[in-house]
């Protein structure tokens, strides 16, 4: 671990309070939500000052308190800048530090388990919340939703220079519907009751689907889920984004959460061939081609989204 990292499973706390790396699980409060937040070794330290920065100081509505989950040890650059936000955060901040890099199912899990709030918010460390994005999801998470995702633009190097515009489906029908075929929510925009996560499993190892999965066992088991079509955050693809959702291996988790979702009903034998047929064709198309497709037929949503 390098200097000025958080050590073994010890959660370090702003108020200098130590916990035993998220497992432990506190009492959740009512009031207010918390800021989750997952961290590893190759996260850059200016990108995830600005992820923290967006989702607290530049919020009209602030979180309560903020996780982040330091996952395996860190570069010194990265430790100093975790030790800054601690210092200079408006709100109380809890790193979990764990001893070593598991993977981001794990990591959520543990960030989950520390923190103290009912209502939980995602982050990843290189994307930027805009200033409204709390205070709309907390609208409707008051009205009695367990789940909600907000609509997402692209960039590449400049937040203020899109490249696309992800629009979720709105709408429970239309949510269960893009479900069957693709992740209906945008992952970092998550905005979810602690006990609807926990009660379906919280999450669970599969591949980079483990978000989907989440949502898929969410819908099943009777959440109130719903989006918000405009984009409240600006998500960062770096080079090879598309390369990573691609070949044999994305193919078979593809495949692999395809007969999960037939074992469960959630969709048909005829469904399943076809996502079986198009979406493991999809994994295993070149980069480019698969960027083209996902902005064009995907990301501005589906022809059933807008029905």
């Amino acid at each position: 671990m390098d200097d000025g990292a958080a050590t073994g499973d010890d959660a370090v706390r702003k108020d200098g309070a130590v916990t035993d790396g998220g497992t432990r699980r506190p009492p959740r409060r009512g009031d207010g939500f918390s800021l989750l937040l997952p961290v590893y070794a190759k996260d850059r330290p200016e990108f995830l000052r600005l992820a923290f920065e967006s989702s607290v100081q530049g919020q009209t509505l602030r979180p309560a308190a903020a996780v982040i989950v330091q996952d395996g040890p860190v570069p010194s650059e990265l430790a100093v800048e975790l030790r800054r936000l601690v210092e200079t955060s408006p709100i109380p901040v809890e790193i979990v530090a764990l001893p070593e890099n598991r993977g981001l199912t794990e990591a959520l899990n543990a960030g989950l388990a520390a923190c103290r709030t009912e209502v939980v918010a995602r982050m990843d460390a290189d994307d930027v919340s805009t200033p409204e994005r709390f205070a709309r999801q907390w609208e409707l998470i008051q009205q009695g939703y367990d789940l909600v995702g907000t609509g997402m633009t692209e960039f590449e190097e400049d937040p203020a220079t899109p490249a696309a515009v992800r629009v979720p489906p709105v709408g429970a029908e239309r949510i269960r519907a893009h479900a069957r075929t693709h992740n209906p929510f945008n992952h970092p925009t998550m905005m979810y009751r602690a006990a609807a996560v926990e009660g379906v499993g919280g999450y669970q190892r599969f591949g980079k689907m483990e978000d989907y999965w989440l949502g898929v066992r969410m819908i099943a088991g009777g959440a109130r889920v719903e989006n918000i079509a405009e984009p409240l955050l600006r998500y960062r693809v770096g080079a090879g984004a598309f390369a990573r959702r691609g070949g044999w291996t994305e193919a078979r988790t593809e495949w692999r959460l395809q007969g999960e979702l037939r074992r469960m009903g959630f969709v048909t034998t005829g469904q399943y061939l076809r996502n079986v047929v198009v979406k493991g064709a999809y994994r295993l198309m070149p980069a480019w081609a698969k960027r083209i497709l996902f902005r064009r037929f995907v990301a501005g949503g589906l022809p059933a989204d807008k029905a």
